[in-house]
């Protein structure tokens, strides 16, 4: 009888979604041939990105708690631990916010297309060459007064623990003039229950784990409780050695991040002691 309730539920859900996600993509569509200034198109899709993650949120069952959330006025680069597609709705939903997000998921049937219509900033980390022409990008974004969200880890995660930080992209903030917002984003409940291995691929969207897979095991929660904590600012100058900045960013996050319980304990170094070139 559970296992009934439970995909009655996920179709529910699904459906609800759908609808949305439809009603989305016809809007921004709309908003997309309406509006001819490339700024003016951004701002209105970051709005809508946020309008809509709202209604995806609460379609799910997901209570959103935050903690210490900046006045409106201010701008920044927010970096932030990253689990899959449900923190990046749960961000989006707090304030207008453009995200930077690779190019293999701008390729990515359907959700190239969300991305394209959320007013994604894309940036190709297959290839470093071109990382400094993309830094200016996010720069100039930055400096026309939005704020941007970089995931640091440059992938989602299994939840176990913060991956070290690329470093290079982070140094957008000191050259538009903005501090670096760290963020830490936990699941505190999901079913009532604590974050364990039992629920982890639930909330997670990491590896190999089709899309499909992961919504629709995020669809049949019943309910899940996500708390996003803004953290102390880091204001850096050109100057600044990048590494000594991404440590000090990720030591805030991993230092406030609680992985998910279950784990079998073994040996193995911390995040931080593990070398990332870039």
């Amino acid at each position: 009888m559970e296992n009934i309730v439970t995909g009655v539920r996920g179709v529910v859900k699904i459906l609800v979604f759908i609808v949305i996600i439809l009603t989305f993509l016809i809007w921004s569509f709309v908003c997309h041939f309406a509006l001819r200034s490339p700024e003016k198109r951004l701002k209105t899709f970051s709005a809508n990105a946020k309008f809509f993650s709202g209604l995806i949120i609460k379609a799910m069952g997901l209570k959103l708690l935050v903690k210490n959330k900046p006045a409106d006025n201010e701008k920044f680069l927010l970096i932030s631990n990253h689990m899959g597609f449900i923190d990046i709705m749960m961000l989006a939903s707090c304030t207008p916010m453009v995200f930077v997000t690779s190019n293999e998921m701008r390729e990515t049937p359907f959700l190239g297309l969300l991305t394209e219509m959320g007013g994604c900033i894309y940036v190709e980390r297959r290839s470093r060459t071109r990382i400094l022409e993309e830094m200016k990008t996010i720069v100039n974004t930055l400096k026309k007064g939005f704020r941007v969200v970089l995931y640091p880890e440059a992938t989602s995660t299994n939840g176990e623990k913060v991956l070290p930080f690329k470093k290079t992209l982070m140094m957008a903030a000191a050259h538009a003039g903005v501090p670096i917002q760290p963020v830490v984003i936990n699941f505190r409940k999901i079913n009532g229950e604590d974050f364990t291995l039992k629920w982890r691929d639930h909330v997670c969207w990491y590896g190999d784990i089709p899309f499909a897979t992961a919504m629709w095991r995020a669809a049949t929660l019943k309910s899940v409780i996500g708390e996003i904590e803004f953290l102390e600012q880091i204001h850096s100058t050109p100057e600044d050695d990048r590494g000594v900045i991404a440590e000090k960013a990720h030591a805030l996050i991993a230092s406030k991040f609680v992985p998910v319980k279950g784990l079998p304990v073994e040996d193995q170094p911390p995040a931080e002691m593990q070398v990332d070139p870039t």
